[in-house]
């Protein structure tokens, strides 16, 4: 009994590192009931620090898992996002287990990481583990991960978004574009976006969705109109919700299937980025909050 209410301990802990290994929602659950199998084998009372142990455990099961996962992502349909993690009212201790939140521009750039790299750059800038206990995750020595983190860090610092601006500008951003298709307004969805912005979406071959990026404030907001007037049913329901840590939307069927789920990248009060999940397969954890 003492191992099970030790290993619950650290779940939330231990999915966070293994979703953002991963990108997945459900392979990073999967990993994380292995290592559970695994701790039941071990006498844990001979194990004197079972987080680092578990951490250990969590993240050579990733690790292993990351080459295969990296050349089916390869072969995707489309552009491959990473399935977005909605936050609904987190406790102080909650986050302090997610750790460092990761949006989904950010996991974007994670995916363009070769696996000992990602490895290295999750577990040491984004969670604290120290060098020695990641070499002996990735069976490498002390300074070649120390390599591998810098090399990570480097790419991370050079592809990443523009820095964002603060949370309440984000989320005036995000309702002032829910508000413009809302309406139908080109003109006010026009003024919320920025002149480059690009546009993600995942579809994954179910649903319909670009292939590629879309470039431009006037090819996105006429493209994002057209899609409402097509597909928006009476009765759907965007929901305003935290998207891997910042301002984003759900957007739910009358019924309250999921129908996709939209992160914001926003610069100087402008959306700069969206990144658009509707694959159906990626949204199977995703619910409507009951009081929206």
């Amino acid at each position: 009994m003492a191992e099970v209410e030790e290993f619950e301990r650290h779940r939330r802990y231990l999915g966070a590192v293994a979703y953002r290994l991963l990108g997945s929602v459900a392979d990073a659950e999967d990993a994380v009931q292995e290592a559970w199998l695994r701790w039941s084998e071990v006498d844990g009372s001979a194990v004197q620090n079972p987080r680092a142990y578990l951490t250990t455990v969590v993240s050579r099961l990733c690790y292993d898992q990351l080459g295969s996962a990296r050349a089916r992502r390869e072969a995707y349909y489309g552009e491959w996002l990473p399935e977005p993690l909605i936050d609904d009212q987190l406790t102080p201790h909650d986050q302090a287990e997610r750790g460092e939140e990761v949006s989904l521009a950010m996991m974007a750039v994670l995916e363009r990481l070769s696996p000992a790299e990602r490895a290295a750059f999750v577990l040491h800038d984004v969670f604290g583990v120290d060098f020695p206990q990641i070499a002996l995750t990735l069976e490498r020595t002390e300074a070649a991960v120390r390599q591998l983190a810098s090399r990570a860090r480097k790419q991370v610092k050079d592809r990443s978004p523009r820095p964002a601006v603060d949370r309440g500008a984000h989320r005036d951003a995000v309702r002032a574009f829910a508000d413009a298709i809302g309406k139908g307004d080109i003109i006010g969805l026009m003024k919320v976006l920025d002149p480059d912005v690009v546009w993600h979406s995942d579809g994954g071959g179910i649903v319909r969705a670009g292939v590629r990026p879309i470039l431009g404030a006037d090819r996105v907001s006429r493209m994002v109109l057209g899609l409402m007037e097509r597909y928006w049913e009476p009765g759907s329901v965007i929901e305003f919700v935290d998207v891997n840590g910042e301002p984003g939307m759900a957007l739910f069927t009358p019924d309250d299937a999921p129908l996709g789920v939209v992160g914001f990248g926003v610069v100087d009060g402008l959306i700069t980025e969206t990144y658009v999940v509707v694959n159906p397969e990626k949204l199977t954890h995703v619910r409507r909050a009951a009081a929206a």
